[in-house]
């Protein structure tokens, strides 16, 4: 379901955090399905498990997961709900400095414009097949 890129400057919890989120928005995981237990998704990832521990701390901060010890970590929302314009607001730059960072990782990585533009349309089209399943 996740992978994770050691190499990658990004914090590993942040990776599971953005993994199943992703997975979360395109319908791979839906509302009463159970995530992996941290020590699963740790032993998969290779990770420790606090690393895990962290990022599914962080998805039922945002409302995404339930943890229930004993139980597991079930998915409870397909959508984090921005409540208010300031809200949106927030949510709308935290998307933009994200696409910045994912520009400028593709420029040290030596990718031009044509070859992101090429990729962000695929990304698109693949996103655009999975919710015409839905």
């Amino acid at each position: 379901m996740l992978t994770v890129d050691l190499d990658s400057p990004e914090p590993l919890y942040e990776q599971i955090v953005r993994g199943v989120r992703d997975a979360i928005a395109r319908g791979l995981v839906r509302v009463g399905d159970r995530l992996p237990s941290v020590r699963q998704l740790a032993d998969d990832l290779a990770v420790n498990l606090n690393t895990v521990a962290r990022a599914y701390r962080t998805l039922e901060s945002t409302g995404l997961v339930r943890i229930r010890h004993g139980q597991g970590v079930v998915v409870v929302a397909t959508v984090e709900t921005p409540a208010g314009p300031d809200a949106r607001a927030d949510a709308s730059a935290a998307l933009e400095r994200g696409v910045r960072k994912a520009l400028a990782d593709a420029r040290l990585a030596g990718m031009g414009a044509g070859a992101v533009r090429r990729m962000v349309m695929r990304t698109l089209e693949e996103h655009e097949r999975t919710e015409e399943r839905r």
